[in-house]
Order: C-alpha cells, then structure tokens, then sequence
C-alpha cells in the first residue's frame, strides 16, 4: 500500500457509532478526521433480543450521515465492523441489510475474541515499542474485551457480557445513583469477570492499559480534577464514585470532564470498572489512545500488504484438523481456475474478484477438516466447526459464508436455496463442487481436455465442455459430472454437460 493513502474504520458500538479516517504515512496511520455519534443502540434491545425500531433508525440515520464522508472510497480500504449489541440481536440482518445500503459498505459482525484482538492492536499500535507485559481493558456498551499480550502480539484475549449500557440498564435503571446500587453491580461484574483470575493473574503482566469510553471517560475527569494525566488510580475511583454518588441522580451530576452523552451510562461503566480492579488487583490503569477502529485500519494494511492473518489461521485450522494439505492444494487451485473462467468480468472489479478468489481458496483448503469427525458427513461437521470458531481475523459472517460453501460442495443444492440466490456465492460452489468431483482420486486432475463455461444463450445456465478422448479417458469424472448437472436442475441455475470434438474447446 502507497504513502497517502486514505483509510477507513467504521466501528458500530453498543454506546456509539464511530468513524476514523486515516492516511498511511511510512507503516503509520495519521488522523484525518474521527466523527462520533453517540446511538446507544444497546439501549434498544429488548429481553428477547429484539432491536427496537427506534434504536436501528438511530443507527440508520448515523450511518446515513457517516456514508457522505466516504463518498468516492474504494471498497477495499474501507472496513465497518459491528460489535456485542449485534452479536446478541435476534433482528440484525433486518438492521444489516438496510444499513450496508446506507453505508454503502459491507458490515461484518465480530466475534468477542475478535474485537479483543482488534482492540490490542489498536492500542500497541499507538503506543511505544516495548516488549512490556500489557494488560488492555475496554469496556464497551454491552461487552468488555480484556487482552494479554507482549509487543504487537496478544496471548490471551477474552470477551465478557458486561458492560456500561448493559449495567445502567440494569443497576441505575431509573438514573439514581446509590451506594447500595454501586455495591450490587460491583458484585454482579465481578461475578462475570471472575474467570478473568485465572487467565490474567496480577504476575502475568507489567503494565494495564484502558481503551476507549468508559476507562477514557473515567481519566478525564479525574484529570481536570487534579490527579495525573492519563492515569487512573484506586484512590481516583473511589474518588470519582464517592462523587457521583453524592449527586444523587444522573439530572445533578456536575463534573468537569463528563460530557452530556457519558452520564446517563457513567454509572454502569464505573461500576464494572472498580470490580476489575478489585478482581484483578490493579492499582493504576493508562488511558490508551488507541482503540477498536485504530485496529481495523491497522488490519486493513495487514490484508493489503499480503501478511493477512487470516491465511494464517486457515492454515493453522487445517493443521489442527490434519487436513491433507496436498490434496486441499490441488483442490484449490482446480476450483480458482474453473472460478477464474466464470467470474462475470463486467460485473465484478478486479480486486473483489481477487477477494471472492481469496475466500474460495480458504474454503477449499478447510474442505476436509470434519473428517476427523466423520467420513460420510464430513461436510456438516466443517461447517459445524466453522460456525462455531474463533479464527482471528475473520468475522462472523466470512466464517459463515466459508462454512456454507464446505457444507453445500456435496449432497443435494437444496439446502443452500437462499444463498444460491447470490451469483457470487453460486460460481465459487460450483467451481469448488465441480474442483472436488475433478480431484476424488486424489490425484492431480487432467484439465486440458475440460473447461467450465457460461453457457452463450442463457444468463443463469454453465456448460462443462468436455473433449471426447477426455470422456473416454476419465469416464469415473465424467459419470460424476453428469450426476453434477443432474443436481444443478433442480435450482434457479443450469449445468449442463457437453461433449465437443476436435483439438480445441
């Protein structure tokens, strides 16, 4: 990636929407411009996890507002990310579909794991180089990410259901501050973050970092109150809740620091943030300047510059499992190249056909992960593990569309009658169904005498054109390609098999 240029993170909180604009200037991100809404959309989920229509208007709206600031930016320097209130909600691809309109970028549900990792990176990415111990703390709306890790590299990384709407919601429903109140939900966090003990003990790490809201709310107002900059201590906690709790309610809190938007969940966050301290023994906590976008934009590179960590973790996936990686290899490459043939060129740039090219790799070299489960079935079990992973560096929905494309490269298409609605999503099936039926012996496929094609007269129909000396060599292939075509019949999509004479095809 080139100096200059521009970058963006969309980070969709639990409390606020937020979107940074940076620019690359030698490895580092430079500000260019932060907007910040507070939406509070964890405000708006109900005890059946049902978003609100208020609280996705909210985000609507703030997105809306978000997407003329990134009017004219390429898709691939460009990254929204959504956190727990999305993660819990029973009703997001409702607010999703919308909101990616609006935007007019994808949004890509994260996992706890995968936010905590974001986050550290963020953070150290914004700190000085040091081969220090870190403990990184956030505490967001509705989830606290805690992160263990040396240098640019976490070690542990956890995510738990606790956070500063959540508790207001909870404990200063009705916006009174009590000492009583302060006591239930310190005890109620503590209760969450318990197994935090084990993970994070007080001799596994030099210095604790805070990132974002809360923990940056916190140490602004301790400072303009005197206490060091960018520090907050024990005695500042229980400071600023002997403070708040003399206010008696959120209408007469005054304290320089707190912004207007903060209040109404300062109570919450405050409360989860004493029982970490308490919890872990921590006497003093930095206010870090990095934060969740800072590590999407820093991730951005990663994926631009070919050090994407998520090849990585597929690998190490296929590792775990025993995948047999010289057969995943000739699968890959068989499905790419019957991929790359099909791809509508006019439809699809570039750089997202390289993506789509991407993923179906991923997915070809995960093919036979559930085969240590089961031999017959092994297709569900991949997409069972995929479903159900912590893969740093992909989000909910990637693991999702890598799980379907494993689960539908065999057995009938009916099930994924949904997804196959997506032209995208159809031909990297297709190619992977048709690579894994080409390479069932277990031996480099003969592709000179066979092509996939898009059939010449029809915008929904493909055509595998096979050589005659090609049929005849390899009649187990062809009978499993007639069977292929047979499945096609029964979807919105045609196959059809087509013996052709001669030298060329």
């Amino acid at each position: 990636m080139q100096n200059g240029q521009l970058l963006a993170a969309i980070d969709l909180g639990s409390n606020s929407f937020r979107l940074e604009i940076g620019v690359l200037e030698h490895g580092h991100i430079r500000r260019v411009e932060y907007l910040k809404e507070t939406v509070r959309q964890g405000s708006g989920l109900d005890s059946e996890r049902m978003l609100s229509q208020d609280a996705m208007q909210g985000g609507w709206d703030c997105l809306a507002r978000f997407s003329e600031r990134l009017s004219g930016f390429e898709p691939n320097f460009v990254r929204a990310v959504a956190t727990q209130t999305l993660r819990e909600a029973k009703n997001r691809d409702e607010f999703l579909r919308h909101a990616e309109k609006l935007l007019g970028f994808p949004i890509e549900v994260i996992s706890g794991r995968e936010e905590a990792r974001l986050i550290y990176s963020g953070v150290v990415n914004l700190l000085p180089q040091s081969e220090e111990k870190r403990l990184v703390v956030d505490i967001g709306g509705r989830s606290t990410e805690i992160i263990l890790g040396r240098g640019f590299k976490p070690q542990t990384m956890e995510s738990y259901r606790v956070g500063s709407v959540k508790w207001s919601m909870k404990y200063f429903a009705d916006g009174e501050f009590t000492a009583s109140a302060f006591d239930w939900a310190e005890v109620a966090a503590k209760a969450v973050l318990d197994e935090a003990l084990s993970l994070y003990p007080k001799n596994s790490w030099d210095v604790a970092y805070g990132s974002s809201g809360t923990i940056g709310a916190v140490a602004d107002v301790l400072q303009a109150a005197g206490w060091p900059e960018e520090t907050i201590s024990r005695e500042g906690l229980n400071w600023l809740k002997e403070k708040i709790i003399k206010s008696g309610n959120v209408d007469s809190l005054r304290l320089e620091g707190v912004k207007e938007d903060r209040k109404p969940v300062i109570g919450g966050g405050l409360a989860v943030l004493c029982a970490l301290f308490d919890l872990m023994q921590i006497d003093t906590m930095h206010a870090a300047q990095g934060a969740l976008r800072h590590g999407v934009l820093y991730d951005l590179l990663q994926r631009e510059d070919s050090t994407d960590l998520r090849s990585t973790m597929v690998a190490a996936l296929g590792n775990r499992f025993a995948v047999d990686v010289e057969q995943a290899e000739r699968v890959q490459k068989t499905a790419v190249s019957l991929f790359k043939g099909v791809l509508d060129k006019s439809t699809c740039d570039a750089t997202r056909a390289l993506r789509l090219e991407k993923k179906l790799g991923w997915a070809a070299h995960l093919l036979e992960i559930g085969t240590r489960i089961s031999h017959s079935d092994f297709h569900k079990h991949g997409a069972y593990i995929l479903d159900n992973a912590d893969l740093p560096g992909f989000s909910m929905s990637e693991l999702h569309r890598l799980s379907q494309l494993i689960l539908g490269h065999r057995g009938k298409l009916k099930k994924l009658e949904i997804e196959l609605k997506n032209p995208e999503f159809m031909i990297q099936l297709m190619s992977l169904r048709i690579a894994a039926i080409l390479c069932h012996a277990r031996r480099d496929p003969d592709l000179k005498g066979i092509s996939l094609k898009i059939a010449d007269d029809n915008k929904t129909g493909f055509v595998i054109q096979c050589k005659k000396s090609w049929i005849q060599q390899w009649p187990q292939s062809a009978h499993l390609l007639r069977e292929e075509c047979i499945a096609w019949q029964k979807t919105i999509w045609q196959l059809e098999m087509l013996e052709v004479n001669g030298k060329t095809i």
